[in-house]
């Protein structure tokens, strides 16, 4: 077994505030729970200021989650865990790492309690339903492929017989027809069965239920939930090639006429969606400044700006801009507009336009030419121009035509037959593509429909899935994951691509009691507030932590660096990607035949082939299989939650 180089040190001085005997005790404490390896450490109960419970509780996590500590005489030194050369010693690692933060979800007794309440069983019609229901009992699945398994060449057709799959989009509101249990709940219970805890995320989630017609209550064979997708990252940019550097150089190399009329069609575009009446009625901005801008107009737009954000960060509170906006009533639009919050993106967003404009003016006067173009990305400011165009336009995409892949997987019985691959490449058929455009097709961008002052509806075709593995080691469950495209209609292969590895920065290796703690410093510090308020920009919970991590003192970027190496995957429906999501392509050119008849059932067809046929003779995996009992909830199936100990 071969492992990495030691991490480097992190040296944890406690706060400057602190006296002498919170200092003395502080290190005392650290001493003592880094040579208790006996059980979770937990900071003291009777901790009173807000920097003590941060700094305990952090240390707490860090410990906890297998990180190096030593005492000396006025700081903790900390080095984060060595990663693993050896795959299977990595991947157990990081397991026990996960259920830690798993079983602390679990501990809630609100969770508990929904827990009992789905395994309690209640009469509908005749019977007594339950989860449990929807549990395929092992044994009678193992039984039904060794009868396929005998059929020889004759098992293709008799697969249904055994497992049959289809994909159930969850709706809200919406009840199994089968046990009259919510679909919502019935995606969360066996959700809570993953190794990572449950969290539920901003944005747009569309939950996916793979279940099997071929067993009484349509047992639950994976599930799967598409949401909005991380904004930044790097590794999945640049393989769409839609990173700053690398597509302008390109553009250099190769200017066309077309990609010259788009940079220039997206500034008036970008003008377009902006609401300006505030700003002409307060002489900020007048027709005739995009004609020809003015540094001295782009300055005052960037101290009304300034001026506004501090009004915002100054009056507002943090229930203000939450609630939802009826994005049909452009009066309650305009009003979102003209607060201090969008007041200041918009004159943000116009300065930066206008500084666009004046840098490309001398270069496009003449018109939208590969030569304009080639120029403009010549010269230091218009290209910077251009890359501006560029990044709008990905911003534009990134929510609203990509999507990650935030959970897939199958569940037992169906996780021995590589259900997992099944469901994964059900989540970017044409059945979900679908969906997707049916859910959000037609909805207006809040953000962006706050920023024009009236609705701004977006293109709403999935065109890219992202996921990453939950092991730094390879994932079984997306590796060599490849469908050919004449399974769907079409003529090239739908493919999870490994694209790179994740950068290990975040705070899933910390507690809900310490973010709440860092947090609560956060909120405590004069002048320093961060508001969880729509449209202030994205991951605030980061944010707050990692601000929280500064008011100690303490290295943030160093504390968030955890360690767990996850790989990316990216899945491209289309082959037009980047012409298309940057808006030179007006259509998607899928991978598949978009009106295919069956996609599900050619979908399952090729899984069979491709990876169930293999299990079919499995004496080993047939065994694990049967294992799989009790649909009572009086004995062992591994798609019952386990609970912790309280």
């Amino acid at each position: 077994m071969t492992t990495t180089e030691e991490p480097a040190a992190i040296h944890l001085a406690p706060p400057a505030g602190w006296t002498a005997a919170q200092r003395d005790q502080f290190l005392a404490w650290v001493r003592e729970s880094s040579d208790d390896s006996d059980g979770l450490v937990e900071a003291p109960t009777t901790l009173r200021s807000a920097s003590t419970k941060a700094a305990y509780s952090v240390v707490a996590d860090l410990i906890n989650q297998g990180w190096d500590l030593s005492c000396g005489p006025t700081e903790v030194l900390v080095r984060a865990p060595i990663v693993n050369g050896d795959p299977d010693a990595e991947r157990e690692r990081v397991r026990k790492q996960e259920l830690l933060k798993r079983d602390e979800h679990l501990r809630r007794s609100s969770v508990r309690r929904f827990i009992e309440r789905m395994e309690t069983q209640r009469r509908r019609g005749d019977q007594q339903v339950s989860v449990f229901s929807l549990m395929r009992d092992g044994h009678d699945l193992a039984a039904s492929l060794r009868e396929v398994s005998k059929r020889g060449s004759e098992q293709g057709s008799g697969l249904r017989s055994a497992i049959d799959p289809y994909v159930q989009v969850v709706a809200s509101g919406e009840r199994c027809q089968h046990t009259g249990l919510r679909l919502t709940d019935i995606w969360r219970y066996f959700r809570l069965t993953w190794t990572n805890q449950y969290t539920s995320t901003p944005g747009r989630t569309l939950m996916i239920l793979v279940r099997d017609r071929a067993a009484p209550f349509h047992p639950v064979i994976g599930i799967a939930a598409l949401g909005s997708p991380i904004v930044q990252l790097k590794e999945r940019d640049d393989w769409i090639g839609w990173q700053r550097d690398g597509f302008l150089d390109e553009a250099q190399e190769q200017p066309t006429r077309r990609l010259a009329t788009w940079v220039w069609r997206r500034l008036d575009k970008q003008l377009d969606e902006l609401y300006l009446a505030d700003l002409e009625s307060d002489g900020l901005y007048w027709s005739n400044l995009w004609s020809d801008p003015t540094d001295d107009a782009i300055a005052k737009l960037e101290q009304e700006a300034t001026r506004c954000r501090a009004e915002h960060r100054r009056t507002a509170s943090p229930t203000d801009l939450k609630a939802k906006v009826d994005l049909s009533d452009t009066d309650a639009l305009v009003r979102r507009a003209t607060t201090p919050l969008f007041r200041s993106k918009r004159c943000q967003a116009l300065a930066g336009l206008l500084r666009s404009r004046a840098a490309l003016l001398p270069h496009f006067s003449a018109g939208a030419t590969p030569t304009a173009l080639s120029a403009a990305l010549a010269e230091r400011e218009s290209r910077d121009a251009i890359a501006a165009v560029l990044r709008k336009a990905k911003g534009d995409a990134v929510g609203t035509e990509m999507a990650d892949l935030t959970v897939c997987g199958a569940v037992a019985p169906y996780n021995e037959l590589l259900g997992g691959k099944l469901v994964a490449m059900l989540a970017a058929s044409p059945t979900v593509v679908r969906a997707y455009a049916e859910r959000y097709g037609g909805s207006a961008s809040e953000i962006a429909s706050g920023m024009a002052g009236r609705a701004i509806v977006r293109r709403n075709q999935l065109v890219l899935l992202g996921t990453t593995s939950l092991y730094g080691a390879n994932s079984s469950q997306y590796n060599r994951l490849s469908m050919p495209g004449q399974v769907l209609g079409g003529h090239s292969p739908i493919e999870y691509r490994r694209v790179g590895r994740s950068r290990s920065f975040g705070t899933s290796h910390l507690s809900s009691g310490s973010v709440d703690a860092l947090v609560h410093l956060v909120e405590e510090a004069s002048g320093t507030r961060v508001n969880s308020i729509f449209g202030e920009g994205v991951n605030p919970k980061l944010r707050k932590v990692r601000h929280g991590l500064d008011l100690l003192g303490w290295p943030s970027d160093d504390l968030l660096q955890h360690g767990r190496q996850r790989i990316i995957y990216s899945v491209s429906l289309v082959t037009n990607l980047l012409p298309y999501l940057i808006g030179l392509d007006t259509e998607p050119a899928y991978r598949f035949r978009s009106n295919v008849a069956g996609d599900t059932a050619k979908v399952v067809a090729w899984w069979a082939e491709r990876w169930l046929d293999r299990r079919l003779n499995s004496d080993e995996a047939l065994t694990r299989i049967e294992s799989h009992r009790a649909l009572d909830g009086s004995g062992s199936h591994g798609a019952r939650v386990v609970l912790p100990e309280p």
